[in-house]
This record gives C-alpha cells, structure tokens and sequence, in this order.
C-alpha cells in the first residue's frame, strides 16, 4: 500500500489493487481560508469523513464519485468499522461527534483517530482492536494534545505512528506545531517526503516508531 499525508486529517490511502481510500478532505475556503493546504485532488473510490467540519468534510471536490463513510462500511475489499467517539472532552456537548475509523489494507491494521477530543474508553479500545498504523491529532485545542496522544499511543501500542492535525506554515489554526510530541517519543524518523510504500514486512517490528512526512498539498 502507499500513504500519502495531503495535509492537516487528509491522507490518500492506495491498496495494492488500486483501491483508493482519502479521509478527511479539507475545504481551502473554510473558516475563512486558515487552512492555505492546496485542494485534495486524488481520485477515490471511499472518503472517510470522521465529522461534518468544514476542515475534514468537503467530498465535493474528489474526483471519482467516491462512496462517503461516516461509520462501519464497504469500500470494494476494505472492511471499515467505525467506532464512536467524541470531538472533545465533554461527551460532544463542545465540538460534537467523532468517528475513529479501523480497517486493513494490504494485511496492516490502519487506525484512523480523525478529531479525537479525549482518551479512548476500553470499550473503544477493544472495538478499534490490533493496531499496526496510528494516523492521530498531535495539535491539541480542538483535538487530544502531545500528552493526550502519548496516552493513545500507550493504549493502542501501533508498532507505527503518522502524526497529523498539527500547525505547520499552512496551517493558521491556534493549535501547536508538532515538536512537543515528538519530544515525548524515543523512535522519530523525519522524512523528506509526503508519500511512502508500506508492507508487512516494511513494518517496524516492536515499535512504537513516528514517521513524519511532509505534506503533499
């Protein structure tokens, strides 16, 4: 499989047999243009949607007539369970809903935490289940922050880590940039690049490793 991070929740998810899987597309004119990430382009066959912001819900502009995936679903051989969660702390009394999406590709167990706002129940835990490949929010504000990840981290022991939902040049929302999570962690791979090819065997072995890549858009 090949995963690529466009930028701020969006990452393009490509299976060995062509299945194309983007979650969250942001919308560049949302709240006021904060997000300066280029428009989300790749044609899907499955946009995972973990809540209805303008930041992680604009489907309208992938090209591909995509199915939209709001919880446990079908794209082609991918088996998509979503479990349900909250935008916040307080239950969703704050920012609403949350979907955390689990699924496999390839043979690698994917989580996709989307604007996970506190920590997982066990319930939650058991639902999402073995987790080889981590995609969590590191920025805090809107999301769990570096210490609430951490904790995440702990809970799902992925032997791999794709931090996103960070500050970066293109993005202008008060949350934090991504070195205070990085700190927390002892295996931290920079790469010069949005888009990488995963295996099983590619995969670190214990873990948990953080690989950081650049955004595409």
């Amino acid at each position: 499989m090949k995963i690529k991070w466009n930028g701020h929740a969006s990452f393009t998810i490509t299976a060995s047999d062509g299945t194309v899987l983007v979650t969250d597309p942001y919308d560049p004119s949302g709240y006021g243009g904060v997000l300066m990430y280029e428009q989300v382009k790749d044609r899907a066959d499955g946009v995972l949607v973990s809540h209805d912001h303008a930041d992680h819900n604009y489907v309208r502009e992938i090209p591909g007539s995509p199915k939209v995936v709001k919880g446990s679903d079908q794209v082609k051989d991918i088996r998509i369970k979503g479990i349900p969660a909250y935008h916040d702390e307080s239950g969703g009394s704050e920012r609403g809903n949350n979907t955390v999406f689990a699924f496999a590709v390839d043979g690698i167990n994917i989580c996709f935490a989307g604007d996970l706002g506190h920590q997982l129940s066990s319930e939650q835990i058991e639902a999402i289940g073995l987790v080889d490949l981590l995609l969590i929010p590191v920025g805090g504000t809107y999301t769990v922050d570096a210490d609430g990840a951490v904790k995440i981290v702990e809970a799902l022991s992925p032997k791999l880590i794709i931090p996103m939902h960070y500050k970066t040049e293109k993005c202008d929302l008060p949350i934090s940039g991504i070195e205070g999570f990085l700190e927390k962690m002892a295996n931290v791979n920079q790469l010069q690049q949005s888009e990488i090819e995963l295996s099983q065997d590619k995969m670190p072995g214990a873990g948990p490793d953080v690989w950081v890549l650049k955004h595409a858009c």
